[in-house]
């Protein structure tokens, strides 16, 4: 393992609210608290050191953070980690802010509090607000839960009332994508208390990421308080998702139409096609034909005289359209009767004509994406969807899973395709760069997009030199490789990547035994330990023990982490698949519910998936760690505690994977 350059973060959120400059003073301060003959650092020292923090000196006195800690711990005699100390920062921050009555500027504070904690710095757009109003109320208004509570008036601001204690969120995330959260897992008590509504909250963020949104700069606090311009935020990438659902060509692949004479576009780059993209693409394809000289290249600008959406609905319903439509020069009354001719296809839910004029990004995305809804004007000839291999299934699993993994780090790229867009080589290095700060020469580094081939290998063989400095498999592995989308490459290396993230994290928090390195059986034999402790007899093997199919070992960890966690009542046998799916689907919301990022879907858990498997495991006992501090008590043994027999006959069997094209898949 080459050696740490940084402080790393868990949460890509935290991390992103601070430099490193940043994060390495705040480390040294806070480990300046910790008295010699302590292991810990308790939250009784932290007053005087924090009062002379930057964005908190001359705001706030040793006093007033003493209270405000107390607030959240009553027993100031307790430990406190890094990473819970840097969101107290914050939250004293916020409270000098609103202190100074948001007219002060705190020096050194960071840049989002200042975003975040006053809606003087954020206009809602009102807008935007109706028409998700509009969404929800169209969407959830049977929802059995819900219905008490809908419709909302769009004019009003109980819509941010409603989202405080989690649930409407929840249930618009698995309309946008069905069977994401197992609402069995929602609390949908009338009046929940804090605990529930920050479980639900949880759930909430984890889950957004894991059908692609970007979380960044919101935590549950922030949907607590219903911060209008941050749910607004996650609301519209929700809905977005959701709109945008069909626009692929497995789900539609009449869309290969759109390409017939597009002899340039390969056909990788066409399935690879970011949605909105494709909407903009298929928007083209069908103005063009109606006569429409211009290329839309944005839902803003382009479309703001009404002009293309004129063209668009004379193609796709020539028997509601007018040439008055096409032949109106007024902006705002082309407008106007532009949406009279979508009404007529039921396609006016999300904007109104002022939208249209203003080029309202968001608002004109989802009116184009409504009229695909309705009426997509492609071939009704029928086009038989490609049909995947097993092997193509489990390589989709685990796309999607790396892909989100990769999204939810905060780095400044999204991704995708994954296949197609770590081609360059620049994607890989941004991880890497925030797995290991200071690993990349970015000197050497080109950023797309990038014309010259050779550029691209030139990155990617940066990617598997710093591979190697990390100690990972890549014999017989080039940056050509990678440049040429060898999927099995491409998977094997993401996988190391993230475990290797995953063991990081783990090992940064024994900072009492921090020589050590993490391994796979330590893991194993805490989750086993955990499990025994807690007076059940549940045991595992190996990541790859089928016994873990039926879900009954996560469900006693999970209940065993944090007792109340699970409903037992509600847990199967796990004699049938549909019964393993119950409860995979079940585990998989609990553990996000608790606070633990996954991204692993229930068939990964009923088919024994060892890589996502592990995952899993690691991430409820980071998120235990956290919360108990590092292995304390009676209840958590040390993996260096275990028996060396064990731990050698697991490693043993970790070793058996299999090798192929010059990767140890079984790291």
């Amino acid at each position: 393992m080459s050696s740490f350059f940084g402080v790393l973060v868990s949460d890509p959120w935290l991390q992103s609210q601070f430099t490193q400059v940043q994060l390495r003073t705040l480390k040294t301060k806070f480990m300046s608290v910790k008295t010699s003959d302590a292991d810990n650092v308790a939250i009784k020292d932290l007053p005087p050191v924090m009062e002379q923090l930057r964005g908190l000196h001359e705001v706030l006195s040793e006093e007033e953070i003493r209270n405000f800690l107390s607030e959240s711990y009553p027993e100031m005699n307790q430990s406190i980690e890094f990473e819970p100390f840097l969101r107290e920062y914050l939250n004293l921050q916020a409270k000098g802010t609103s202190k100074a009555g948001g007219k002060k500027k705190l020096k050194g504070s960071v840049s989002f509090l200042k975003a975040s904690t006053t809606t003087l710095m954020h206009v809602i757009n009102e807008s935007e607000k109706t028409s998700y109003v509009n969404h929800i109320n169209n969407f959830l208004g049977e929802d059995p839960f819900l219905k008490n509570f809908l419709p909302l008036d769009p004019e009003s601001n109980d819509i941010f009332n409603l989202v405080r204690d989690g649930v409407l969120l929840c249930k618009l995330i698995n309309v946008a994508v069905p069977g994401t959260i197992d609402e069995r897992a929602i609390n949908t008590k009338k009046d929940p208390n804090p605990w529930e509504r920050n479980e639900n909250h949880n759930l909430c963020l984890n889950s957004a990421r894991a059908i692609g949104c970007t979380i960044v700069n919101i935590g549950t606090q922030d949907l607590i308080e219903a911060r209008p311009h941050l749910v607004l935020g996650l609301l519209s990438q929700i809905i977005k998702i959701q709109l945008l659902a069909d626009l692929n060509l497995k789900k539609t692949p009449q869309l290969l139409e759109l390409f017939a004479d597009d002899n340039s576009k390969e056909a990788e780059e066409v399935v690879t096609l970011a949605p909105d993209k494709m909407l903009l693409k298929w928007m083209n394809f069908h103005i063009k034909k109606a006569g429409y000289k211009k290329t839309v290249t944005n839902f803003s600008t382009d479309v703001k005289d009404g002009e293309a959406y004129a063209y668009l609905l004379s193609a796709l319903a020539p028997e509601h359209s007018s040439t008055t439509m096409i032949e109106t020069t007024d902006p705002k009354e082309r407008a106007k009767k532009v949406l009279e001719t979508a009404e007529k296809l039921e396609c006016t839910r999300y904007v109104t004509s002022k939208d249209i004029v203003e080029g309202s990004a968001n608002l004109n995305l989802a009116f184009v994406a409504q009229i695909f809804q309705h009426r997509n004007g492609l071939s009704t000839n029928s086009v038989a969807p490609v049909q995947d291999t097993p092997d193509d299934v489990e390589a989709t699993r685990e796309e999607r899973a790396f892909r989100l993994w990769i999204n939810s780090l905060g780095i400044a790229t999204y991704v995708n395709n994954l296949f197609e867009d770590v081609r360059t080589g620049w994607v890989l290095l941004e991880v890497l760069d925030k797995i290991s700060p200071g690993s990349v020469n970015w000197k050497q580094a080109s950023k797309p997009p990038i014309i010259m081939p050779f550029r691209k290998v030139e990155n990617c063989n940066q990617v598997i030199k710093i591979g190697k400095e990390l100690k990972f498999s890549l014999v017989n592995v080039a940056g050509n490789d990678f440049v040429q989308g060898n999927k099995k490459l491409i998977l094997a290396f993401l996988w190391q990547l993230m475990r290797t993230s995953i063991l990081q994290l783990l090992k940064n928090l024994r900072f009492h035994s921090k020589d050590k390195e993490i391994t796979d059986s330590n893991i194993l034999i805490w989750a086993n330990n955990k499990v025994k402790e807690s007076g059940k007899t549940s045991r595992i093997e190996s990541f790859k023990d089928k016994s873990i199919s039926d879900g009954v070992f996560f469900l006693e960890l999970l209940s065993a982490v944090k007792r109340t966690v699970v409903d037992w009542s509600l847990v199967k046998k796990g004699e049938d698949d549909d019964e393993k799916k119950l409860n995979a689907t079940y585990i998989i919301s609990v553990a996000r519910k608790l606070g633990c990022t996954v991204f692993l879907l229930p068939e990964d858990i009923m088919e024994v998936n060892h890589k996502m498997i592990l995952t899993l495991t690691a991430s409820i006992m980071y998120w235990s760690l956290q919360k108990q501090g590092p292995y304390e008590g009676s209840g958590s043994a040390a993996p260096q505690e275990a028996l060396p027999e064990e731990e050698e006959e697991v490693e043993e069997e970790e070793e058996e994977e299999e090798v192929e094209d010059g990767v140890s898949f079984g790291m």
